[in-house]
């Protein structure tokens, strides 16, 4: 089903992440369906809670779809969670408003993980591949669609902590304490992760991404062998599927500004960048072997547009000249944002990095 890019009437995203030339910089934005869009708000009503929201395709694909009816954006982000794969593990997910997933079983020891299923995506997953297929339809080549998941470290974080977690005390206990065992857990989430990517490539996506939300808060050294070595893994079975390797991967470890040359070199296309990290000096690092994604402060959103547009035009001179950008906020937006302000913020980056003509 995957279409080759050129049939795409909007190919500005695939081309800056093959680092080829575009007219102008392509924008999209990480939860650009999200709780600041009030027809967002609406469907999230109409599905009663959040994971029947992600659980339901049609809904999934509409609100996926609704960004793009209000913002001149160069891509679609597939709607999900990137609890997905640890939900389908069994471990008893729930998504409560203010408090954050929770897992009702979480894994702590080396029986616990001994029994963890790797989930089949087309059975145990297939509401994922079914919103993928919907939304290619429902897109009709207007722009590509981004599929993702989160990272194994990542998603290790949430298993293993049960919750969200401000000091990462219990994953991190076992990384020192018993690291056969959250090796072990590493690698039963690298082969299902790698499954999951597969299938979506399969199932339309037309570029893939991995978040790596948590793996800014490992050492340096700790941050390769439990981190980075498995989207390695990934990357590299991603690499040796007919369908999977034809598509532009995106890696974004959040706070991982120091580690951007070592990720540059497992095979991925892009990497994504925080707000802290220059991306003058991102560029210098990589040797622009990789495209680059970012970076703005989402906060800047709060601003006036005149600031806004501002902000825009510094990330995009820090960039500087050249292919290979992505423009985007350096985490996800916020809540309260005023679309308006995004719309401010996405026809900047068009207008401000057109070429002449």
């Amino acid at each position: 089903m995957n279409s080759a890019h050129q049939d795409l009437r909007n190919d500005r995203l695939i081309r800056a992440l093959r680092r080829q030339d575009v007219d102008c910089t392509p924008v999209w934005i990480m939860r650009q369906a999200g709780r600041y869009l009030p027809e967002y708000r609406a469907t999230r009503e109409r599905a009663g809670d959040f994971l029947t929201l992600c659980k339901t395709p049609e809904l999934a694909c509409e609100v996926t779809l609704q960004p793009l009816d209000r913002f001149d954006l160069d891509a679609a982000i597939l709607f999900s969670d990137i609890l997905t794969i640890p939900d389908a593990m069994g471990l008893g997910l729930s998504l409560n408003e203010g408090e954050g997933p929770r897992f009702a079983r979480p894994v702590r020891t080396s029986a616990d993980v001994e029994s963890l299923i790797r989930p089949d995506p087309e059975s145990d997953l297939r509401y994922v591949m079914d919103a993928v297929r919907l939304i290619r339809r429902e897109l009709n080549d207007r722009v590509p669609l981004i599929g993702f998941s989160g990272s194994p470290w990542t998603l290790a974080t949430y298993m293993v902590e049960g919750r969200s977690s401000r000091d990462f005390s219990r994953v991190k206990d076992m990384i020192y304490r018993e690291p056969s065992t959250a090796r072990a857990l590493l690698g039963i989430l690298s082969e299902s992760v790698s499954l999951y990517l597969t299938a979506q490539a399969h199932a339309g996506a037309q570029v893939l991404m991995i978040f790596d939300t948590w793996g800014g808060v490992l050492g340096h050294a700790e941050y390769r062998y439990f981190s980075l070595d498995p989207i390695a893994q990934i990357v590299e079975a991603l690499r040796a599927d007919p369908v999977a390797e034809a598509l532009p991967i995106i890696v974004f470890t959040k706070g991982g500004g120091q580690w951007l040359p070592r990720i540059a070199q497992i095979g991925c296309d892009a990497l994504g960048c925080d707000w802290t990290t220059s991306l003058r000096e991102a560029r210098r690092l990589v040797q622009d072997q990789v495209a680059l994604q970012g970076n703005l402060d989402p906060a800047v959103l709060n601003a006036s547009p005149d600031k806004i547009r501002s902000a825009v035009a510094d990330v995009l001179a820090d960039f500087g000249p050249g292919p290979g950008h992505v423009f985007n906020l350096g985490h996800g937006v916020t809540p309260g944002i005023d679309p308006d302000h995004v719309k401010v913020l996405v026809d900047s980056v068009h207008d401000l990095s057109r070429s002449p003509s």
